[in-house]
């Protein structure tokens, strides 16, 4: 049996903490298409274009502010480039939940991405609160 070596736990983690973020990165890239696809097919009236000019900002948003994130100047940086993403996403669910009383699109296809919305709001969610906890935890970033 071959114990793994210092280094190739810390390439191992390397690359796993790497396929996370590009995980991330592609669910948020697919989350603005779907939010272009939805944004289409809402009405031609002042209602529908309005929430669709919202939604088209809030719902593509996240994707490029996360690529962001993931090159940050300091810890403090990327709080605040997260929680813009965090922001944008809570802004989407809000749209589409409207989208969803008025009846604006089918149900299904709603229910899809609300709940896409709902679990990558989870996402920055812990995301930030880890980042702030192991901050704390060395004294660098306040709440």
């Amino acid at each position: 049996m071959k114990y793994a070596t210092a280094e190739d736990v810390l390439v191992l983690s390397v690359q796993e903490n790497l396929s996370r973020t590009y995980y991330l990165d592609e669910r948020l890239v697919e989350f603005a298409s779907l939010i272009i696809d939805i944004v289409e097919e809402l009405p031609n009236s002042r209602a529908g274009n309005h929430i669709a000019g919202q939604l088209l900002r809030s719902g593509t948003s996240p994707a490029p502010n996360y690529a962001e994130a993931c090159a940050p100047e300091s810890r403090r940086d990327f709080l605040h480039k997260m929680g813009i993403c965090l922001k944008e996403l809570r802004e989407s669910h809000v749209w589409l939940r409207i989208c969803q009383k008025k009846e604006m699109l089918p149900a299904k296809k709603l229910q899809s991405i609300l709940q896409e919305c709902d679990e990558l709001v989870r996402i920055f969610n812990k995301s930030i609160e880890t980042a702030r906890k192991n901050g704390r935890n060395k004294g660098s970033v306040p709440n």
